[in-house]
């Protein structure tokens, strides 16, 4: 497990950094364009882009694309390995130039699918679908660089994959600071970071495949691994899309709420996305490769005990962040993004979404690590089952909620069935709503994905001792956060740098507490990386 938690580390450790930019590029936002009419077209033109690239790059395609490409390897035929890879770079290149061009021909049609709210604003609706065409060719360029990562996922060269989203942190900073102001819409500069983003992405994974000998050339005809690849994608891609359905459904309705209601569903689920993506993604990258190693290899114990330990890790982490993220909501926004346009207000709004979201954090981390578990043996029907039922379950809770809520928050007030929908539109922090149905899908996909875990695989997992350790610590954790809160808060009236020192004096004593409670009670690193006493 040494290994496995040296290649975690490291795809943690450059996630971190782009994690880390990427709060930099969205205080850049708040500060210079705040929640107004003009950031929600921005956010609504990089989603459409942005769901087909989680379809192409990181979701359907690296779910069908890595384990074919781990049993090719195994088999030892190097001439075969390339020209599997070289015929799939051309089937994936020929599909995005496609794709692409439809999505800036058929930008208007997109956003009324997506973001139906806009079509009664015509000054947001144009500026959407001017910045959905600017952004979209960000699609092509990142899905190859998601080919071009997964290659080197498979040979464990895993810190330039999870370092390119860095450049298109840089590229929205740079776009946004010294862009804006040469532009006639200055919030037009963030579309061309995206656009610029994801060149520079490609152009840093593909180099490498050339020391390894796999740099790919193009290859029309057909292949059977790439046939195979297709073949497993049908299902990956109704499963792969489900969470992309649920953020997309979520904005249309969020669309037709009070404005600014996307803005504030976006910094909440960038704070959601932080630990997501530091451990979920982490693992979920480093684990679906070895878990495709050990079935082609036919190593079934040493199967069981990576998914346990990717399973256990991540339940190390994602549930004392989601005790942190619920506390400190508030201080987060107030801290990161309460400058300029957004304003307390909108920190409250957004605090609201991010404490009802970070419930479900163990299970959004847990998902990411047990799916690729049938991913590795090609069984892509079960977790594209399960990921449905969830996401059914979603959009039925998501008007039930919206409607307890409403009638919750303003109880009285609620005028006769013809005008509801107008009345719902102009009250603010209905968009919570949206937030806990997800994490209620989200639990009903994990204990899914768990329940036929533990009756096909079995793996080594969340022995009592572990969770009751973990629970405690935890515990111990939140009483001191409660404690500090009294005597230390960020105040939105002091500079940058006194919130970022308010806020840390409550993080990092809390992070000391949950780590020396832990170790007190028994828990050691070695059983975390795998290593005896």
């Amino acid at each position: 497990m040494l290994k496995l938690a040296r290649s975690v580390g490291v795809v943690s450790g450059m996630t971190l950094l782009s994690r880390l930019l990427g709060f930099v590029r969205d205080m850049v936002i708040a500060v210079f364009f705040g929640a107004s009419g003009h950031t929600d077209a921005f956010l609504a033109a990089f989603k459409i882009p942005n769901y087909f690239r989680r379809l192409f790059a990181e979701g359907s395609f690296a779910l069908a694309f890595v384990p074919v490409l781990s049993r090719i390897r195994e088999q030892g035929d190097e001439k075969a390995l390339k020209s599997f890879i070289d015929h799939m770079t051309t089937a994936l290149l020929g599909a995005l130039l496609v794709v692409t061009a439809l999505g800036v021909l058929g930008a208007p049609w997109l956003l009324r699918v997506f973001t139906p709210g806009f079509v009664d604003e015509p000054e947001k609706f144009a500026l959407a679908v001017d910045m959905t065409r600017i952004t979209f060719p960000y699609l092509m360029w990142v899905s190859l660089a998601g080919l071009a990562g997964g290659i080197l996922n498979t040979w464990d060269r895993f810190a330039l994959p999870a370092l390119s989203p860095v450049l298109l942190n840089l590229s929205l900073i740079l776009a946004a600071v010294g862009l804006r102001q040469w532009l006639a819409v200055p919030v037009e500069a963030l579309a061309w970071g995206v656009f610029a983003g994801g060149l520079l992405q490609m152009l840093l994974v593909f180099p490498p495949l050339r020391r390894l000998g796999l740099f790919p050339r193009l290859r029309i005809g057909s292949h059977a691994g790439v046939r195979r690849v297709l073949k497993l994608m049908v299902p990956t891609l109704l499963g792969s899309s489900v969470a992309q359905v649920n953020l997309l459904v979520d904005t249309l309705v969020a669309s037709f709420l009070v404005s600014g209601s996307i803005t504030w569903l976006y910094f909440s689920d960038r704070m959601m996305e932080f630990p997501l993506g530091v451990l979920g993604v982490a693992l979920s990258t480093v684990i679906l490769p070895v878990l495709s190693r050990h079935h082609a290899g036919q190593r079934e114990e040493d199967y069981r005990k990576a998914l346990g330990w990717a399973m256990d890790s991540g339940l190390l982490v994602a549930l004392p962040a989601a005790v942190g993220l619920f506390l400190l909501a508030e201080p987060i926004m107030v801290t990161l993004f309460q400058y300029g346009q957004f304003d307390q207000a909108d920190s409250h709004m957004a605090a609201m979404a991010l404490q009802v979201a970070s419930f479900g954090l163990p299970a959004y981390v847990l998902v990411k690590v047990m799916a690729p578990a049938f991913y590795a043996q090609e069984d892509t029907r079960t977790p594209v089952r399960y990921a449905v039922w969830a996401m059914s379950l979603n959009m039925v809770l998501n008007g039930v909620f919206l409607l307890w809520l409403a009638c919750w928050r303003y109880p009285g007030d609620c005028p006769p069935w013809p005008l509801l929908w107008s009345w719902l539109q102009q009250q603010p922090g209905l968009h919570v709503s949206l937030v806990l149905a997800g994490v209620c899908s989200g639990y009903l996909n994990g204990g899914l994905l768990w329940r036929k875990l533990c009756q096909t695989i079995r793996p080594q997992a969340f022995s009592p001792a572990f969770l009751g350790r973990l629970l405690l610590a935890c515990t111990a954790m939140a009483g001191l956060l409660v404690a500090l809160k009294t005597l230390v808060l960020p105040v939105a009236t002091e500079p940058f740098h006194w919130r970022l020192l308010s806020l840390l004096a409550l993080v990092l004593p809390a992070m000391g507490v949950f780590a020396l409670v832990l170790w007190v009670s028994g828990y050691r690193w070695h059983r975390w990386v795998g290593e005896k006493s």
